[in-house]
Parts: structure tokens; C-alpha cells; sequence
């Protein structure tokens, strides 16, 4: 379980590599922290499995730390303070606000990274994700093709 010693919220940005395709692709999720709450957010490829999951979009599927299938996972980056605020606002609202919570797809997206970098878009945080996050593109190509 992840520790805080201090009761400041806090967001990290997580990562794992995805099954067969390590070395090609990663999985992006978050998990916050706020006091002893503490909860993982994330899309995943199968849709509705617990009763915190909107559409592909999911609360707590997996344990926070949990990697995907192939290893562990490891902090690609955490915010604090003013930032941490942002992000936590965006994702607590993201089962009302997320626009492809119902469609996913592999490639091109949407899918777990289309998610993540729609959070910190909303949130207005200029992180850049991996060149191995396929589907962080996905807002780009939606907003050229109008979709």
C-alpha cells in the first residue's frame, strides 16, 4: 500500500508494461491520495466489471500498485499541492466528463493513455507520456477528424 506521511493530496501518474508488447506499449493509470483514501483510476479494454466502473472506465479494478500482466509498476510522476488539486478534481469527475468511457480500442485509442492524457489536458498540465503510451495521440486525431 502506498504511504504518505503527510495528509497533503497527492496524485501519481503510474505505469506498467502491457502483456506481449512490453517493449512496444504501456499502461497509464492514476492513483490519488487524499488522507487514508486511497483509489486507482484507470480504463481498461473490457467494459462494466465492478460496480465502480463506467463503461471502460474504472475506480479501484486493481490494486493501486498493481502492474497489468507483465511486471510491476513504477511512479512515471507524482504532483502535490495546487496541481494535485486539479488532477483529483478532473478524475473524480471523470465518470460524468470522460467523452470515451463506452469505445475502446487498441490502436489507434481510445484507451488507457487516451485517458491519461485527457486528464491532464483537462487539468491543464503540460506532462508528457511516454513515446511508448500508444493512444495518447487519440485526442489529437479526434479533434483533426471531428470526432
Amino acid at each position: 500500500m502506498i504511504s504518505h506521511d503527510n495528509f497533503f493530496p497527492s496524485v501519481e501518474l503510474r505505469a506498467a508494461k502491457i502483456p506481449y508488447l512490453g517493449y512496444l506499449a504501456l499502461h497509464y493509470w492514476y492513483v490519488v491520495i487524499e488522507n487514508q483514501n486511497q483509489s486507482r483510476w484507470e480504463v481498461w479494454q473490457q467494459a462494466s466489471l465492478i460496480s465502480t466502473s463506467w463503461g471502460h472506465l474504472h475506480q479501484n479494478l486493481l490494486p493501486l500498485e498493481a502492474g497489468v500482466g507483465n511486471g510491476a509498476s513504477w511512479v512515471a510522476n507524482a504532483w502535490t499541492g495546487e496541481t494535485a488539486g486539479r488532477l483529483i478534481e478532473v478524475i473524480y469527475a471523470s465518470p460524468q466528463t470522460y467523452p470515451y468511457k463506452f469505445c475502446y480500442r487498441y490502436f489507434p485509442g481510445p484507451n488507457s493513455n487516451t485517458y491519461a492524457q485527457w486528464v491532464l489536458a483537462q487539468a491543464k498540465i503540460a506532462y508528457p507520456l511516454g513515446r511508448k503510451a500508444i493512444g495518447k495521440e487519440y485526442l489529437f486525431l479526434a479533434q483533426l477528424l471531428g470526432k
